[in-house]
């Protein structure tokens, strides 16, 4: 969907696209960029959209971009060193474009409370703890919760199925997880709450009557799981790759860019739609 999004975008601009995918590999993707960096002159773009697989940003590969005069925009990412790419080459697109993951995270928490109004335990599956995005959902949800009797236990997971389900395998066999049985099972997206799904059914077939929650809301992820019953509601986050290469767009035609473009999440279903979580609905389609 972000590939769709960023080449409609472009051939809209009229800009000429690649697109390559890193399959989650620092080190590939690292590889690809700087083939791109060092390339002759006449070859290098005008810039770079990206979402570093690392939640720091890929500072080297930024400043080296920048000082081959290739614009640097980031997706979902919050780095500190992007205001000083815009003071050095303020003619360049250098900025970032997110999904209000604060927002994501607090639309998660309403979420949580409609399902849990008395309160109750919620395993909770985020993304890397050193991306802005994972962080910020976690940190949006705790602050929609507090003082609501809704216990988090928070597990560490990597965006993909197998992260989720590795994730509470390694949880299940833990000491600590005895006498912790959830009442909902919370993911900071849809594949980590499949993966989820899958090691609690396969590993505790008691637990069958537990509901899950995602993020990210694909037309054909998210959503249709939620209209098939495997989670209760998940979040519909923008694709920030389209609105990215429009940046890149309005930069190059001479407009002065924002720095930072955030993007705003909405529950799936509507939030008014959520039951208790003995009560739930089917979404609307």
């Amino acid at each position: 969907m972000q590939a769709a999004d960023a080449r409609a975008a472009a051939a809209r601009a009229g800009l000429g696209i690649e697109v390559v995918f890193a399959d989650n590999n620092a080190v590939v993707q690292i590889h690809q960029l700087f083939k791109h960096v060092h390339a002759p002159e006449a070859e290098r773009p005008a810039a770079i959209v990206v979402e570093t697989v690392t939640g720091e940003g890929l500072e080297r590969v930024a400043r080296n971009a920048v000082a081959a005069g290739i614009g640097w925009v980031l997706m979902n990412r919050s780095v500190s060193y992007l205001q000083s790419l815009r003071e050095l080459r303020g003619d360049l697109p250098i900025g970032v474009v997110s999904v209000d993951n604060r927002e994501a995270g607090r639309i998660q928490g309403r979420q949580l409370l409609a399902l849990l109004p008395r309160g109750g335990p919620v395993l909770y599956v985020q993304g890397p703890g050193d991306t802005a995005a994972a962080s910020d959902r976690l940190r949006g949800a705790q602050e929609t919760i507090a003082g609501a009797g809704i216990e988090l236990r928070v597990l560490n997971g990597d965006w993909t199925v197998q992260g989720g389900e590795k994730a509470v395998t390694g949880w299940l066999r833990l000491k600590t997880s005895e006498g912790f049985r959830p009442a909902v099972v919370s993911a900071q997206n849809d594949a980590m709450a499949v993966g989820a799904r899958r090691a609690l059914l396969a590993q505790r077939p008691d637990w069958k009557d537990l509901v899950f929650t995602g993020c990210d809301g694909l037309p054909e992820g998210g959503q249709k799981l939620v209209r098939s019953g495997e989670l209760v509601a998940t979040i519909v986050t923008p694709a920030p790759a389209g609105p990215a290469v429009s940046l890149v767009a309005r930069a190059l035609a001479g407009e002065r860019v924002e720095s930072e473009v955030n993007l705003p999440p909405r529950s799936y279903p509507p939030e008014g739609e959520l039951g208790s979580r003995t009560g739930r609905r089917p979404a609307k389609p």
